[in-house]
């Protein structure tokens, strides 16, 4: 189930952000990017639809997909 992630509390979208940033630990290159960076860039592929929050029933979890990586169906 896809969440709208305008209709979080701020601070609890900045907590799964931020744990979604920490968790990836995805590499940026040889240069090094901040976690405040990082945390904006993925707030910013929220707001322009790159990304989306999706709800696991199954799991009980939260976690943000790219589009690219939603199931068809």
């Amino acid at each position: 189930m896809i969440i709208p992630f305008d209709q979080l509390d701020r601070q609890t979208l900045f907590n799964v952000i931020e744990a979604f940033v920490l968790r990836e630990g995805t590499d940026y290159g040889e240069q090094e990017v901040s976690l405040e960076d990082k945390i904006q860039q993925v707030h910013g592929q929220l707001k322009r639809g790159e990304a989306l929050l999706v709800y696991s029933e199954l799991h009980e979890t939260v976690n943000i997909l790219s589009r690219d990586q939603l199931p068809r169906d």
